[in-house]
């Protein structure tokens, strides 16, 4: 038995809303970038608020999120007072840079820890090896994902 397109797009909007959860964001930003990236067009205000079971001022506030990360834009269309919200088209670029970005700053404030203990400190040496380790990780995964950039700006 094959899925409908209409249970693939649920499962999706709901996996968007889980993954974006465990970065810390709302699950309905999630569901809202599901939704419009699934649909690939814009979506009325009301729209949104309607097809994902929320209230409007959760979608406002989500979508006040979104727009400033990027993720999204707000379009407005002549003679209709509502906003309307796509996907934006750095969207994705957005994100890794975003990833990118936030790899890097751990990498250098768990450095400058490291770089606090005295170098001729027995105790702190262990400390010190783990910490430019972990400085180390975040920096390989900034790296990884420079290339995952690349890599997909070369496909477009």
């Amino acid at each position: 038995m094959s899925d409908t397109i209409s249970t693939i797009r649920d499962d999706f909007i709901a996996l968007m809303g889980q993954m974006v959860e465990a970065h810390g964001m709302s699950p309905i930003s999630g569901r809202m970038l599901g939704l419009l990236i699934f649909d690939g067009e814009a979506r009325s205000f009301s729209d949104l608020a309607t097809e994902l079971g929320v209230s409007r001022g959760s979608i406002s506030a989500n979508a006040r999120v979104l727009v400033a990360r990027g993720s999204i834009m707000k379009e407005n269309r002549p003679g209709d007072r509502q906003d309307y919200f796509r996907i934006s088209d750095q969207s994705f670029e957005i994100i890794l840079q975003t990833l990118t970005q936030r790899m890097l700053d751990i990498s250098s404030r768990v450095h400058e820890l490291s770089e606090r203990i005295p170098s001729g400190d027995a105790d702190g040496a262990g400390a010190r090896r783990r910490l430019d380790g972990l400085s180390n990780f975040y920096q390989a995964i900034a790296l990884g994902v420079r290339q995952a950039q690349n890599h997909l700006n070369q496909d477009q």
